[in-house]
């Protein structure tokens, strides 16, 4: 198989946050040992009944081989944040030169007859960088496995998608305050195809997106790589911070410190629904809602989430027209124009949209997820705003659920 073939040609073809992550991890935890494991969420696909797993593994052995080049190397050197006003390099020398010489391994592939199971052994800095991989590859081989062969098919798929994107374009345009990023990477239909969309945004709508998740894209498109912090972050500290249920308890506020102290104001949106948002909002500070710039919602109901979030800063005397709300939870156009009108000068909103941008052309789209499941030899979880987002033994859910007062009954089958 050629390289033009391959569904990953650069380690770049990646989300920005596995980066600000990676480089934390190096920062403070260099030989922390974790576990990243694949799950696919859409229980009607058999993931083995489609892919073959002899082209997944060519697939995972050439990312394997893949290596950063220098020219990635230094576009990663000059990316800027906004810290205050100033633009501040992001990623330090030792950090890249680390990247410079990471090969990539630890990953196990099982055939368990109906899905995969992809799991990822290493330190937590030299595993991290998987999980958008191995999600955009799957997914990709998945539509070569459904369309082979099939050209009309496809061909009317590309057409739709067009179609879909055009009508998207002509809400966003009616719509000229909606502000969004790219979030499509892990469940796009291909690369090429995020690609177009992107070009077609920033065409279209150039004042309106703001950037992508996608770092290979932004060097090449010349915008901003987009992201701060995922789950995995507050999931690889429970197993850091393991003595009791104290322990574990506090350790969902030691990574709110950690994280200031790494990144501070440029990376200081936080996700809330590890552990449930009503327990979040019970454990950041009032010192730390003030610093920290907003919030990022990725499971429950939206509204529900964005009225609790302007209480929580109006509890504290902080004005939300101060901070910002990104929604980042299987968006569609209607959603985000709702979501828009519904807050519109009450707090700032913006939008990190993922499958419904990159995948949209009109064929079954499959919700598939890499999560960190061990950390330091124990079971990590997360339990969201919707239970059908809950990863983690069940022993170790229910415990979870225990130590964090998590009583979310909400249950929906997740899209994307």
């Amino acid at each position: 198989m050629k390289n033009k073939r391959r569904k990953i040609n650069s380690l770049l073809d990646l989300d920005f946050y596995k980066l600000t992550m990676g480089q934390f991890a190096f920062e403070y935890f260099m030989d922390i040992p974790v576990v990243y494991g694949f799950t696919n969420r859409t229980k009607t696909i058999k993931l083995t009944k489609v892919i073959k797993e002899a082209d997944l593994r060519r697939e995972i052995e050439h990312i394997s081989n893949l290596r950063f080049t220098e020219d990635e190397i230094e576009y990663l050197r000059n990316v800027r944040v906004d810290a205050r006003g100033a633009k501040l390099r992001l990623f330090k020398p030792r950090f890249l030169d680390f990247l410079k010489n990471l090969k990539l391994g630890g990953v196990t592939i099982v055939n368990n007859g109906e899905s995969y199971q992809i799991e990822i052994r290493g330190a937590w800095p030299e595993v991290i960088l998987w999980e958008t991989l191995i999600l955009s590859t799957v997914n990709e081989l998945y539509y070569d496995a459904v369309l082979k062969e099939n050209f009309r098919v496809a061909r009317r798929g590309i057409a739709e998608g067009k179609r879909r994107l055009a009508e998207k374009i002509k809400t966003l345009k009616a719509n000229p305050d909606i502000r969004f990023s790219d979030f499509g990477t892990r469940r796009r239909f291909a690369g090429w195809w995020q690609e177009y969309v992107v070009r077609e945004l920033l065409r279209e709508v150039p004042n309106q997106i703001t950037g992508t998740s996608n770092v290979c894209l932004a060097k090449k498109l010349g915008i901003q790589p987009i992201g701060t912090m995922a789950h995995e972050v507050f999931m690889v500290f429970s197993g850091i911070f393991h003595e009791d249920d104290d322990d574990i308890r506090e350790s969902h506020n030691k990574v709110l410190k950690y994280w200031l102290g790494y990144g501070g104001r440029a990376l200081s949106i936080a996700l809330t629904d590890t552990y449930g948002t009503d327990f979040f909002f019970r454990d950041m500070t009032k010192a730390q809602a003030g610093f920290w710039n907003g919030l990022r919602q990725d499971s429950g109901d939206p509204i529900e989430f964005g009225e609790k979030a302007i209480a929580f800063y109006e509890n504290y005397r902080i004005d939300p027209k101060e901070k910002v709300l990104v929604f980042s939870d299987g968006l569609d156009v209607d959603t985000i124009v709702k979501i828009a009108d519904h807050f519109r000068g009450r707090i700032n909103v913006t939008f990190g949209w993922g499958t419904n941008l990159s995948n949209d052309l009109g064929f079954e789209t499959l919700s598939l997820v890499v999560k960190a499941i061990e950390s330091c030899g124990h079971g990590t979880v997360k339990l969201s705003d919707n239970l059908a987002k809950a990863i983690g033994k069940p022993e170790d859910v229910e415990r979870f659920k225990r130590i964090f007062g998590h009583d979310v009954e909400f249950s929906e089958e997740c899209r994307y």
